[in-house]
């Protein structure tokens, strides 16, 4: 057990003869089904790795296992944390909020808001309204916001509770304590869809709740840009780093870049996030940019078929991505592309040509959400690299796999790319051992892969917990792009020195000044 005067960490903790002990005698308890015995195990094993197990793998449709993707409360809080003072608040269990936090905590290594109203067995049974009437109260007395933005997870809709009718029982009731707090709601169902179908809920019903049905006259120099589920706070910096150059009315909504970046000293508990001012003024501006289409589906049809806006959609990961959002900002602004740009593409450009030997001809298995993988694939084939293993568990239904053939179609070696949308982490581990590829990029639930195949895991992507600081950094923009090419190129030489360091076996090709 610990010792308060030697206190160390699980990694060690957990070799220490007691808990070894504990470990061998759990076997007793697994069953008789050949889970302890290691000759079995290890033919099992075997047998997974093989193309017969493969196709068993991939025609798979009762059981998702690792599927590489989190439920519609989490992308609705994100949402939430990206307006100024306020809170976001999830209708349901308690567990299902603490969750949200440690999930968003450990990725960002800040504290996450989030409240929820702690539903249990009896509200289950007759509905959560009393629960709703006490958590929006203590929610306003207790943390002062603004905003109350809530959202649901699966007990509250599978009972079928309703939000508007909720929220005005809770204002009724709550004796003028609510009446100038704003508070937008969104049916975020866990149980369909993931985090980013949460993110488009709840961003639709923001903007919807919060604008008046028609727009006044229309701000000709403002330009909205939504991020979508954007995990790099480096990233939003950088866009906002951009469109600066282009004007000072062109406003981020959900700006959730200082609620997890904030600084030593007094901890706040709001941080940054786009003004409800801002907000409340977003359809009087001349047009709004989406950096992720599939994260923002249904808010587009609210931007383009209610307000009657100009909307488009940019995806600022990599050279030629980066280059629509430029040349966008310039097309809607009528600026000329600002110098200080100019100068970092050619910088970009430079540092591909660098690096372009080591990339080219890589095989690349990569996986996360649509528009990521829409960014980073298109990367990776401008930079020569085969995106041999494309897998997307929540890839969308319409448009998106259309956009990503159209991608490979452009590679040298498209006859080599293959698309897996739908498929989980557990079907790519087949794909990895019947068809090898000499690298991973994806989230840190790749890591098992890498000891389990042995190819080396770059980590890109959400959630990362095991890695520090990587979410500090862009990776859209001419920034984000070398930032991107920085980690996949150095990976790929740290594999180099590996393959290497045997003395007077592999080590002929020694790449340093001599």
């Amino acid at each position: 057990m610990q010792d308060v005067e030697n206190i160390v960490n699980g990694q060690k903790l957990f070799l220490k003869p007691e808990y070894q002990a504990v470990f061998e005698n759990k076997k007793q308890f697994e069953g008789t089904t050949g889970a302890v015995d290691p000759k079995k195990v290890e033919e099992i094993a075997e047998w997974t790795k093989s193309w017969d197990y493969r196709e068993k793998n991939l025609s798979r449709e009762a059981i998702t296992i690792n599927p590489a993707k989190a439920c519609q409360p989490l992308g609705a809080v994100m949402v939430g944390l990206g307006f100024e003072d306020t809170m976001p608040y999830v209708h349901g269990s308690h567990g299902c909020v603490a969750y949200f936090r440690s999930y968003f905590t450990r990725h960002f290594k800040e504290p996450t808001p989030c409240v929820s109203d702690s539903m249990s067995e009896s509200a289950a049974v007759f509905g959560g309204l009393a629960n709703m009437k006490d958590g929006l109260r203590n929610c306003n007395a207790l943390y002062k916001p603004k905003m109350i933005a809530v959202s649901t997870t699966c007990m509250a809709e599978v009972i079928g509770d309703d939000l508007n009718a909720f929220v005005i029982g809770a204002r009724e009731e709550a004796e003028g304590e609510l009446d100038n707090i704003e508070i937008p709601y969104a049916h975020t169902p866990s149980f369909v869809g993931s985090h980013i179908t949460g993110y488009d809920n709840m961003m639709k019903s923001i903007l919807e709740q919060l604008n008046p049905p028609k727009a006044e006259a229309k701000d000709e120099e403002r330009i909205n840009i939504i991020p979508g589920f954007e995990p790099y706070i480096g990233s939003l910096r950088e866009i906002k780093k951009i469109s600066k150059l282009f004007g000072d009315k062109i406003i981020m909504i959900g700006d959730h870049e200082d609620q997890w970046d904030t600084g030593a000293g007094e901890y706040k508990l709001y941080a940054g996030g786009t003004t409800i001012a801002d907000t409340k003024t977003a359809i009087n501006a001349k047009a709004t940019i989406s950096l992720q289409k599939y994260s923002t589906v249904s808010t587009a049809k609210t931007i383009k078929n209610k307000w009657k806006q100009d909307y488009v959609t940019c995806n600022p990961i990599g050279l030629s991505g980066t280059d629509e959002f430029v040349m966008k900002l310039s097309e809607l602004t009528g600026k000329e592309v600002p110098e200080e740009l100019k100068v970092q593409r050619a910088r970009l450009v430079d540092a591909m040509q660098d690096s372009y030997p080591y990339m080219h001809g890589k095989k690349i298995a990569i996986w996360g959400d649509p528009d990521f993988l829409l960014g980073m694939v298109s990367f990776l084939v401008e930079m020569g690299s085969i995106p041999t293993h494309v897998v997307c568990n929540n890839a969308p239904r319409k448009g998106w796999e259309d956009e990503m053939k159209a991608i490979l179609a452009k590679s040298n070696s498209a006859n080599e790319c293959n698309l897996w949308p739908n498929k989980d982490l557990w079907a790519l581990r087949s794909l990895l051992f019947t068809e090898p590829v000499d690298f991973m990029i994806g989230n840190v639930y790749g890591k098992e892969l890498y000891r389990d195949t042995g190819i080396p895991l770059i980590r890109i992507g959400f959630p990362i917990f095991d890695r520090h600081h990587l979410h500090r950094y862009s990776i859209s923009g001419y920034e984000g792009a070398l930032n991107l090419l920085t980690w996949i190129t150095n990976a790929i030489l740290d594999q180099l020195d590996e393959e290497t360091k045997g003395i007077a076996k592999t080590d002929y090709f020694f790449d340093a000044v001599r």
